[in-house]
């Protein structure tokens, strides 16, 4: 390999893989948008209640208790047939709703058990792509790479909204849908260049028994209950799920509707600006993301999120408002992208699958923060459940920082190693 190309940026695009990766999940993530968007709209409209929302969003999170056995999947039979087998799963999914939507027959019950399917595989999908990026992509560019696939997620949050807003304005929920089963078929396309981490060649062959799979699920868990810096970057990653993502993700319909007074084009308006903060940040790290050392930038920008969460909750402008999550989807990114590196880089190659897939269970925290919010919400107003669950937040984030403080801190420590 030669040396990296004065444009860092583009390092990660020397690997002919990522080159297909990439815009495969580029479209899911379209996709994933889209869908969001739209979904969360009927169910509020329909329902006219935000315990509804808050419900239709956490079931698109159940699947967090079994990414764990993805992981296992990936490390055992290679992750991209596992990506690919979940993304086929998704366009038949999206294609059943576009067909009950043209035909006059979705209802509310309908699209809760499309959500559940869904939520089952779908929570699995970035630590699968992190994986494969991991396991195909030269340490020297792993941050790089990283950065552009949380830069996949974010454009996707601009765009998607956006666009998923404009659709269902324009040609209705059918018709929007089936651009979205487009873009899930157009990833599937893509991912048929993509190839599979050395380690798994030929590992389809090997098999392996139930025993086995549970065994090697235990051997990740022991792993990451053995090394502290996976151990601390689960547990801020289970803490921003729980107190964080919520109040600018599944209640966001909450917001722009019940403060702000908006439609849906203002609530699109609203996930494009955290989306485009979010964006802003991880092009800074796919430039400069060697200046910033991982486990000291995770734990800073989470502190510094949690304090903009308290800011947003109290605030019932809506220009206001999106400034602040145009601030807070930047340093959100500055979290979870080191985050993301940090475990890539501390795990065993052997053990990546896994170790990201246990890091997806984590996402369980976005449902259970959900679920308790909506009824917070009811009793107390947003103002005040969303200054408690980001308070809170702040002081756990400390508390990790202090914890592990030998393992994070450091900067010679391995949790913050910029290069392997």
């Amino acid at each position: 390999m030669s040396s990296v190309p004065r444009a860092p940026f583009l390092a990660p695009f020397r690997q002919r893989s990522f080159r297909f990766q990439w815009p495969a999940d580029l479209a899911t993530s379209w996709a994933f948008e889209m869908e969001t968007l739209i979904l969360a709209w009927f169910v509020l409209t329909e329902t006219g209640s935000v315990v509804w929302l808050t419900v239709f969003g956490s079931l698109q999170f159940v699947g967090t208790l079994i990414s764990p056995m993805f992981g296992v999947a990936g490390d055992r039979i290679g992750h991209r047939r596992v990506l690919f087998a979940m993304r086929a799963a998704y366009a038949v999914l999206a294609g059943i709703l576009a067909a009950l939507a043209l035909t006059g027959t979705l209802g509310i019950a309908a699209v809760f058990v499309i959500a559940l399917l869904s939520g089952l595989v779908r929570p699995s999908d970035i630590g699968m792509r992190n994986a494969l990026v991991g396991a195909t992509m030269p340490a020297a560019y792993l941050m790089g790479a990283m950065g552009i696939e949380r830069m996949s997620a974010d454009t996707a949050r601009v765009v998607g909204a956006l666009t998923g807003a404009a659709l269902v304005a324009v040609l209705g929920v059918g018709q929007a849908y089936l651009v979205v089963t487009g873009l899930y078929m157009l990833s599937l396309v893509l991912m048929l260049g993509v190839a599979e981490g050395q380690l798994h060649a030929g590992a389809a062959a090997a098999g392996s028994a139930a025993g086995r799979v549970w065994r090697d699920l235990m051997e990740g868990a022991a792993y990451v209950r053995g090394t502290p810096p996976l151990l601390a970057a689960m547990c801020l990653a289970f803490l921003a799920n729980l107190l964080a993502y919520p109040l600018t993700g599944g209640l966001l319909p909450h917001v722009a509707r019940n403060i702000y007074g908006m439609d849906q084009t203002g609530l699109g308006t609203l996930m494009a600006c955290f989306a485009f903060g979010a964006l802003a940040g991880s092009l800074i790290l796919s430039a400069r993301g060697p200046l910033f050392p991982p486990a000291r930038t995770m734990l800073a920008a989470a502190a510094i999120w949690f304090a903009l969460l308290i800011a947003f909750a109290r605030v019932e402008s809506a220009g206001t408002g999106m400034v602040l999550l145009a601030l807070t989807g930047f340093v959100q990114s500055f979290c979870m992208v080191p985050m993301s590196v940090m475990l890539l880089r501390v795990s065993r190659d052997a053990l990546r699958g896994r170790v990201m897939g246990l890091r997806m269970l984590a996402i369980y925290g976005l449902p259970v923060g959900l679920l308790g919010a909506g009824p917070l919400i009811g009793w107390t107003g947003f103002a005040e459940t969303a200054v408690l669950y980001a308070g809170v937040g702040l002081a756990c984030t400390l508390a990790i920082a202090w914890h592990w403080r030998g393992h994070l801190l450091p900067r010679e420590a391995q949790a913050n190693a910029v290069h392997a």
